[in-house]
C-alpha cells in the first residue's frame, strides 16, 4: 500500500483513484452475447452455459427436491445463523415501510401518494469462488417485505449442474418465488428478455465485471437495474486509539473479494502504521484468499494526516462503499460525513457486520456513486404513484395560480384547462 503524508488537495484525485480498466471492449462483447440470447433464445443459452461454465443444462429450474435436499445437506448452525440475519434484514427494512398521510396543501386541494410494489424482480447471485448466499438476504427480503409478486433469481451453476445449498436454502427462507441455473451474461439476458426465466421489470444483484456490463445494457431499453456497481471497496478512518489487528482485519475483509478491490486508510498520526502494516502481513499470510487479496493491496492507499478536517474532506471527495471510522471521536467525525454507502463506528464494528447480518442493506454503490445514490432500500423495490383531488372550493382556490403560470409559459390550453372550469363553477362557488 503507498503512503502519502498530508498531501496537499491537488495530490487528492491522484490518490483517489479507482484501479478501473478500460471496458470499452468487453461491452461490445458482452452486447454480442446478449443479442445472441434475444436472436436464438435457449438454444444460445446453453450454448453459453457449456461455453462459461462447463455444464450442459437441460432442466433450467431448480426443483422442490432440490430445494428439500438443499435443506438437508445444510449445516444447522448455518441454518440458524440465516434465520438470524433474515430477521434483522426484515426488522431494518420494515421501518422503512412508512405510509404517506393524505394532505390538504391549501383549502379543497387534496394530494396523496401510494407505494406500489414492482412485479417481477430479478436476482443475480454470484457462485463461484464465493457463493454470496448473503445477498440472496439482502435482497430477497426486502422484496417479499415491499410486496414484489415474483422473485426470480439466477445463479451459475457448479459443473455437475448443482447449486450451492446455502444460496438454495437462504432463498427458500427468503421468499423467492422460482430459481434458475443461469450465471453470467446469459443470466442476465434471461431475465432482461424472458428467455427461459419469466421477463422481469428489475434487476437486482453484484457480479464481475461482465454481469455489470450485461446490466447497464439492458437497461437501456429493456429492464431498470438497482444501481451503478464496480469493485468493492473500503475507506477506514483510524487515529492513536485505534486497534491494529482491527484495522489490518478490516482492510484484507475487502480486499479478499476481488484483485481489482480497493481499501484505504485515512489516519491521524503515523504511530501506529508499523503495527498495522505488520499485522496486514501476518493475516495476510494465513487466508485462503491470499493471492486476490495482496493484488488488491497493490491497488490501496494510505493517507496520514495531522487533524481532522482534511481526513473527512478526503473521505468526503473518496464517497466509499464502505467507511469504518474507528476513531476516539467517531461520532464527531460521523455527523460530517456527506458521502459514503454505509458507515461503521467504533473499534468493535466491522464491516463484515454489514455484509452478513446487522440489518442494512449490503448492496450500496461503488466507484464514487455514493455522491448521489443510495444503497438498496425498501424504495428500490417499490414505485411512488401521486394521487390529486381538487373540490370546487379548491380549484376556485388554485385555479387562478394556474392560470397566471400557464399564461406566463405561452401554454394557453393548459390555461383554458382551468378557465373553462371557473366558468362553469362561478355560480355555485362563492
Amino acid at each position: 500500500m503507498k503512503t502519502w503524508i498530508n498531501p496537499a488537495p491537488g495530490l487528492w484525485p491522484e490518490i483517489l483513484e479507482r484501479p478501473l480498466a478500460d471496458y470499452s471492449a468487453l461491452t461490445s462483447g458482452v452486447s454480442s452475447l446478449l443479442n445472441a440470447i434475444r436472436q436464438r433464445g435457449e438454444e444460445a443459452l446453453r450454448e453459453l452455459t457449456l461455453r462459461f461454465d462447463g455444464t450442459e443444462i437441460w432442466q433450467w429450474e431448480v426443483t422442490a427436491a432440490e430445494l428439500e435436499e438443499a435443506e438437508a445437506l445444510l449445516d444447522p448452525a448455518l441454518k440458524e445463523a440465516i434465520g438470524q440475519a433474515a430477521a434483522n434484514i426484515g426488522k431494518f427494512h420494515g421501518q422503512q415501510l412508512q405510509p404517506f398521510r393524505k394532505m390538504e396543501t391549501m383549502p379543497g386541494v387534496w394530494c396523496w401518494q401510494k407505494a406500489v410494489p414492482i412485479e417481477r424482480i430479478g436476482l443475480y447471485i454470484p457462485g463461484g469462488s464465493a457463493p454470496l448466499f448473503s445477498t440472496v438476504l439482502m435482497l430477497a427480503v426486502p422484496a417479499r417485505l415491499a410486496g414484489c409478486c415474483e422473485v426470480i433469481l439466477c445463479t451459475p451453476p457448479a459443473k455437475d449442474g448443482s447449486i450451492h445449498p446455502a444460496i438454495l436454502y437462504a432463498a427458500k427462507h427468503a421468499g423467492v418465488t422460482r430459481i434458475f441455473r443461469l450465471g453470467g451474461v446469459q443470466a442476465i439476458g434471461a431475465m432482461a428478455y424472458g428467455v427461459v426465466t419469466p421477463k422481469v421489470d428489475k434487476i437486482f444483484g453484484p457480479g464481475n465485471q461482465y454481469v455489470m456490463a450485461a446490466k447497464q445494457l439492458v437497461s437501456l431499453s429493456e429492464v431498470a437495474i438497482d444501481l451503478p456497481a464496480g469493485p468493492s471497496e473500503v475507506a477506514i478512518v483510524a487515529d492513536d486509539t485505534s486497534n491494529p489487528e482491527f484495522v489490518a482485519a478490516d482492510l484484507l475483509s475487502q480486499a479478499e473479494h476481488g484483485p481489482d478491490s480497493q481499501v484505504l486508510l485515512v489516519i491521524r498520526g503515523d504511530a501506529l502504521l508499523p503495527e498495522i502494516e505488520r499485522e496486514l502481513e501476518k493475516q495476510l499470510g494465513s487466508l485462503p484468499r491470499k493471492t486476490i487479496a495482496a493484488r488488491a493491496l497493490e491497488n490501496s492507499r494510505i493517507v496520514v494526516f495531522d487533524d481532522d478536517d482534511p481526513m473527512v474532506e478526503l473521505i468526503n471527495s473518496y464517497a466509499p462503499e464502505h467507511l469504518i471510522i474507528c476513531t476516539t471521536n467517531y461520532s464527531a467525525l460521523a455527523v460530517r460525513i456527506t458521502n459514503a454507502g454505509s458507515v461503521f463506528l467504533g473499534n468493535y464494528t466491522p464491516e463484515s457486520a454489514g455484509d452478513y447480518a446487522s440489518g442494512p442493506n449490503h448492496t450500496l454503490p461503488t466507484n464514487g456513486w455514493a455522491r448521489t445514490c443510495s444503497g438498496v432500500n425498501m424504495d428500490s423495490f417499490v414505485k411512488k404513484i401521486t394521487f390529486q383531488e381538487i373540490t370546487m372550493t379548491g380549484l376556485k382556490n388554485l385555479g387562478p395560480v394556474i392560470e397566471t403560470m400557464a399564461s406566463a409559459e405561452k401554454l394557453e390550453a393548459h390555461k383554458n384547462a382551468v378557465s373553462i372550469r371557473l366558468k362553469q363553477l362561478d355560480p355555485y362557488v362563492r
